[in-house]
């Protein structure tokens, strides 16, 4: 009865290994993927615009539909698996450890619900009402808006994302060298994303339009790629083990 409750034990354990390590994987290469797509959208609002801004209420947008609206469905995917590694993450915990992976697993999901959700909208929503003519309210909505919902939204998913790696790092604690670099690369992104919030905020005030937004985005999947990349290692490394 003993041994088969062990072998039961390690084969979940390999079950929750394999998700981890095919996860991370595909974290990686969907981070990169989105971030592609992303830097194709040249931006014509904001504080990156150069000589290309459209004025207030940007309802002239219709014309860079799909071409910047592509790289969201694909942000959707990418989200939704940064949840799942996080759920690898919460599994591989040691039981001395739950509290803190608990915690950072909550924050995971606000931000997966924040994105997706953000996302979501933006795609399914704002294109249509501009085509259609419904354009009430749509100033309010559309990603053009540098002090707009979309915007603000996106700041508050990839500060709730930030969180979520500050609470996970305690779970890399007295581990291997290798280990350690991952615990080190999420509690340093989110003393970066303070940093930027607050130099951001000191400097504009209530005014950042997108410079936040921008920035916490590139630090955070700036994350993804390198711990994903560091924790499919670990995930393998422990499948061999088992």
């Amino acid at each position: 009865m003993s041994g088969a409750s062990i072998s039961n034990n390690g084969s979940e354990k390999t079950i929750s290994h394999q998700v981890g390590f095919y996860t991370a994987i595909f974290t990686v290469i969907m981070t990169l993927v989105t971030f592609g797509f992303a830097i194709t959208a040249i931006p014509i609002s904001g504080a990156n615009c150069g000589d290309l801004c459209i004025e207030y209420p940007y309802l002239n947008t219709l014309a860079q539909f799909p071409k910047d609206y592509l790289w969201m469905p694909l942000a959707i995917v990418l989200t939704l698996s940064y949840l799942v590694l996080m759920v690898s993450i919460h599994v591989y915990a040691s039981s001395q450890r739950k509290i803190f992976n608990q915690i950072g697993l909550a924050f995971a999901l606000m931000a997966t619900m924040t994105l997706v959700g953000d996302y979501f909208v933006q795609f399914s929503v704002v294109p249509i009402s501009l085509m259609s003519g419904e354009t009430e309210g749509i100033t309010l909505l559309t990603q053009y808006n540098a002090h707009g919902i979309f915007i603000v939204l996106e700041e508050l998913g990839y500060l709730l994302m930030s969180l979520s790696f500050l609470f996970m790092a305690p779970v890399f604690v007295n581990k291997s060298r290798l280990e350690s670099a991952v615990r080190w690369v999420f509690v340093v992104s989110f003393i970066l994303t303070v940093i930027a919030f607050t130099l951001i905020s000191v400097n504009y005030g209530l005014d950042r339009q997108d410079r936040f937004e921008v920035a916490v985005i590139s630090i955070d999947w700036l994350v993804l790629i390198i711990n994903g990349i560091l924790l499919s290692i670990v995930f393998k490394r422990q499948l061999k083990s088992a």
